[in-house]
């Protein structure tokens, strides 16, 4: 299968294509990452830093920032309404995939993913660069509204998932399913307090989406994965979670764009709100409803 196949394949590009648009006034390249380090040691030639935590995060409320804030992102790194926003960056594209997911919930409608993202640039030797680029500001009208009931889901939206046994995604690692580690393996203890997930969930890792490269897997193999593994079926109203909405939002990106899938929510507050919750139901183990 080429990538064509993909529901809305125009959401994915390849490095070439990338390298092809470098000077394209018509696209942004926008860098994502979890290490912030990563962007100013060398990136994509044009491409602007946005930062999931200080840039689309409101900084004392665990929420998104409002519309005008937004809108003034936007602006500053001369992005307009109409600009056609790629996102990478790396972790296969986690954090590229929540930023375009913020772009989403505000309804921005030009936004691709860089298919393997910032790993597979680097591997093919292709050009970094560490001059910061400097656009002129646009005007960026504020969003109207901010789309949480669309493609977001809050605790109680999971809940009633949960009782009424409807599709709930759950993408951490298998030990972080089964109540086992409270975090990723290879990363620390992050404040959540109880280990398990939300009953009646399924386990698929994010991971299993992906090649060893970092770029998505065929159409076929991920229908094998969502749509026949988990039997999910078009009219299907899905919630994905993790630890903190990143790791979903990549699940929330193949099952939204390449599966094309029309119902599907990220549940941003993740574990790290349901494992806290006072009397939040927890199931442990191996359950897979």
């Amino acid at each position: 299968m080429s990538q064509q196949d993909y529901a809305h394949p125009e959401a994915l590009v390849s490095t070439d294509w990338v390298a092809e648009h470098l000077h394209d006034p018509s696209v942004r390249l926008v860098e994502s990452n979890e290490d912030l380090l990563l962007y100013d040691m060398g990136h994509l030639p044009g491409a602007v830093h946005i930062d999931w935590r200080s840039d689309l995060q409101d900084q004392t409320v665990r929420d998104y920032i409002a519309p005008a804030e937004f809108a003034e992102v936007c602006a500053k790194n001369g992005i307009g309404p109409e600009t056609t926003c790629v996102f990478y960056g790396d972790k296969s594209n986690w954090w590229a995939c929540y930023a375009l997911w913020v772009f989403r919930l505000f309804g921005h409608e030009k936004v691709k993913i860089m298919n393997g993202g910032r790993d597979k640039w680097v591997a093919e030797g292709r050009l970094l660069t560490r001059e910061i680029p400097h656009y002129e500001p646009v005007d960026y009208p504020v969003p109207a509204v901010r789309r949480d009931a669309a493609i977001r889901a809050f605790y109680e939206d999971a809940k009633r998932h949960s009782e009424a046994k409807l599709p709930l995604i759950d993408v951490r690692s298998p030990g972080e399913f089964r109540g086992e580690i409270t975090h990723m393996p290879e990363y620390p203890q992050e404040g959540v307090l109880r280990g398990g997930h939300v009953p009646g969930a399924r386990s698929v890792p994010w991971k299993t989406a992906v090649n060893d490269d970092g770029t998505f897997k065929s159409r076929g193999e991920l229908e094998n994965i969502y749509t026949h593994g988990c039997g999910l079926t078009p009219d299907a109203d899905i919630v994905a979670y993790c630890r903190i909405g990143e790791r979903s939002s990549h699940t929330w990106f193949v099952l939204t764009y390449l599966l094309g899938y029309d119902k599907v929510r990220n549940y941003d507050g993740s574990w790290t709100e349901w494992g806290n919750r006072v009397r939040a139901p927890i199931a442990v183990g191996e359950e897979n409803a």
